[in-house]
């Protein structure tokens, strides 16, 4: 299984930490409570091997924007990973790339079923919110500087699910995505998934990524029900990563 840099790349834009800053050979991500995908610090250059010392600067500077340091450890970076686990860090979970061809997926949708909205309404947060994806991680979708949207979900007159969708360097990203949970298991989320292809096609997206963690607050569910929900629909493992996780902050931890 391997990661490759274009892939990251998709996730850093579709998915943008506030700012982003080199401490070293770090990349460094001021995430402002979005979670460890928008905080998680990562080697400039995979599979460099940084010594003590840089590690400590980097801890540092996280712990100076309210941070728990936090590391994402990609394919080829064991010494990184082997460092930071003799400094006490803890395995943070898994995280799989999963990707699928649009085409293969962007099929005619029931009238009425999902729409794209530019910017969120105020039924789409209030899914978020009630599943744990609150302001912090709402903020991160107004940071989307390419092709963006909004995807509403409905079971007939109701409200049932919320997504958000972005395209960077011909590939598509869902995230976020949320189904009620009165309503799953009605075909929902798959129709969702398609309009997510659907648009995603209309911008000039060839692939359309979706990420499945396990552990830390990534994880709005059950893992592997997101797994097997992805894999039914045709999405197969590109890539992946894993987290390490430090000691608390010094101030309020927003990892």
């Amino acid at each position: 299984m391997s990661a490759p840099a274009p892939l990251c790349d998709v996730i850093d834009a579709t998915w943008p930490a506030a700012r982003r800053l080199r401490c070293g050979p770090f990349i460094l991500r001021d995430g402002q409570g979005g979670g460890p995908r928008v905080c998680a610090a990562t080697l400039a250059r995979p599979g460099d091997v940084p010594d003590a010392a840089m590690v400590v600067a980097a801890e540092r500077a996280m712990r100076g924007m309210g941070q728990r340091p936090v590391f994402a450890l990609r394919p080829g970076d064991d010494g990184l990973d082997g460092l930071l686990a003799a400094r006490g860090y803890g395995h943070g979970g898994q995280v799989l790339i999963r990707a699928c061809r649009t085409g293969r997926l962007a099929a005619a949708l029931p009238r009425l079923t999902v729409f794209a909205v530019q910017e969120p309404l105020a039924i789409m947060r209030d899914i978020w919110t009630r599943a744990g994806i609150g302001p912090a991680q709402q903020a991160i979708m107004a940071r989307v500087a390419g092709p963006r949207t909004g995807l509403l979900g409905r079971h007939g007159n109701r409200p049932a699910a919320a997504a958000f969708v972005a395209v960077h360097g011909g590939m598509g990203m869902i995230h976020a995505l949320t189904v009620l949970p009165a309503l799953r298991g009605r075909g929902i989320g798959g129709w969702m998934l398609r309009a997510a292809a659907r648009w995603a096609r209309g911008q000039g997206a060839r692939l359309l990524l979706a990420l499945t963690a396990g552990g830390m607050d990534e994880d709005r569910g059950n893992s592997h029900g997101a797994d097997a929900f992805f894999e039914a629909l045709g999405l197969r493992p590109l890539g992946g990563f894993h987290y390490r996780l430090g000691s608390g902050t010094t101030g309020p931890g927003r990892a």
